[in-house]
């Protein structure tokens, strides 16, 4: 007998049809005699739903002065919560139709303790006093995902994404054996099978590749919860919630480095969209400059990505080029040209039609020749390279959008990973 947490999110639950068919996928699991503890998100597209009611109001006129600015953050996770409070309802009703025990949990009842910042709040601690005798006692725990709830009592939500950092972390506090992610792929692959046909799905992958993989652009899982597994060295299991039951369905596992099977130097190839370059002109060229810039940028609660710096035409100036998020551009934007006059610098240029694109794998760690293939594969297709930046484990690159699908196959064809291992 095992303890076992399986999450499943939006398009898993998308309708009636989906939820039964969750239903019986978690009914597989309890007639093994397992402990089963579940997470869901809210029916896809109810979010969306949720928050566009939030935006309607807030574009209504406001009266007496009041600015439409007010803070409204605690309400907006009260109303954003309850889709995960329909979907954890509805499916421990289709878990009791077929005879099992089960129940629903919200975040507070648990419960689940966040810091207080609501809409992006991180978790703090998940009490398991009343939920794991629950399931001792054969109850199916069914955990509205995304959710938690402060120490003013207040519910808070986790932010995009958080309803598989919701079932790490549920699965970390009960001590159970492995926390299984249900999406709508098969597995993680070694690129995007969208742009490369060829793109193989991974039996494992260790989780500082797919801490890089996600951070970089990988969709399938959610950073923290890469990272509350890789600290708690809880193994992930990514695999379809689209198989029917019984079906041959392994996924890929997300474990440590040392339980990987297959030896390669690159595991994968990823790409952000999210991206938009900007470069400072004629920056002063002393010491303490760049830390100015990030400085003014830090204090706008706007993340540096990429950076590089090079000696422009005049004496004692030169320009800095760095990325931010997309969503970011016009907060940094603002935040430079406000201090343009402390920090030091004549102009900025910038640029969104860029693409990140990067090569993972441990194996880079010894291993030499990563860089020359990387830039060799993209120089015979006639694609610039910007902006590089590496870790011990990747290597970035900024480009022209332009030339994004064309540089993700071709690295993908450079390293080999259309082939088997």
């Amino acid at each position: 007998m095992a303890r076992i947490v399986m999450k499943f999110g939006g398009t898993s639950v998308a309708n009636l049809d989906r939820i039964r068919h969750v239903a019986s996928l978690v009914a597989e699991e309890a007639k093994d005699g397992n402990e089963v503890a579940v997470v869901v998100s809210a029916m896809s597209g109810e979010t969306n739903r949720l928050v566009a009611l939030v935006d309607a109001l807030d574009a209504d006129a406001a009266p007496d002065g009041i600015k439409n600015g007010t803070e409204i953050e605690d309400e907006y996770d009260s109303i954003v919560a309850t889709g995960e409070q329909v979907t954890s309802g509805l499916l421990s009703i289709a878990l009791r139709r077929r005879g099992l025990k089960a129940r629903s949990w919200l975040g507070w009842q648990i419960p689940l303790r966040t810091d207080m910042a609501h809409s992006k709040a991180r978790i703090a601690e998940i009490e398991s006093s009343a939920i794991g005798p629950s399931m001792e006692g054969g109850n199916i725990a069914v955990v509205a995902g995304f959710q938690g709830v402060n120490d003013t009592g207040r519910i808070s939500t986790l932010g995009r994404g958080g309803s598989d950092t919701s079932a790490v972390a549920l699965a970390v506090a009960l001590k159970a054996d492995r926390c299984d992610i249900y999406t709508d792929v098969d597995g993680i692959y070694t690129t995007d099978p969208r742009i490369a046909k060829d793109a193989r799905r991974l039996g494992r992958i260790a989780f500082e590749e797919m801490l890089e993989l996600a951070s970089l652009g990988a969709k399938v899982l959610q950073t923290r919860s890469v990272e509350l597994a890789m600290n708690n060295n809880l193994p992930i299991r990514v695999l379809t919630s689209m198989a029917e039951v019984g079906e041959d369905n392994p996924g890929t596992l997300v474990c440590h480095e040392d339980e990987t099977m297959e030896e390669r130097v690159v595991s994968g190839v990823a790409y952000s969209r999210d991206e938009a370059q900007i470069t400072l002109l004629r920056l002063k060229d002393k010491p303490g400059m760049v830390a100015k810039v990030c400085r003014a940028l830090s204090e706008a609660n706007v993340i540096v990505d990429m950076i590089v710096q090079g000696i422009s035409r005049s004496d004692n100036a030169a320009n800095l080029t760095f990325t931010v998020g997309k969503r970011d551009l016009d907060k940094a934007l603002k935040a430079l040209e406000a201090g343009k006059e402390s920090i030091g610098f004549q102009g900025i240029k910038y640029d969104e039609d860029v693409t990140k694109v990067s090569v993972v794998g441990i194996g880079m760690r010894s291993h030499t020749g990563v860089a020359q293939t990387m830039f060799e594969a993209l120089a015979e297709r006639g694609i610039n390279v910007e902006v590089i930046a590496t870790s011990e484990i990747k290597i970035s690159v900024l480009i022209d959008s332009e030339y994004t699908e064309l540089a993700v196959r071709a690295l993908h064809n450079a390293f080999g990973l259309h082939k088997a291992a």
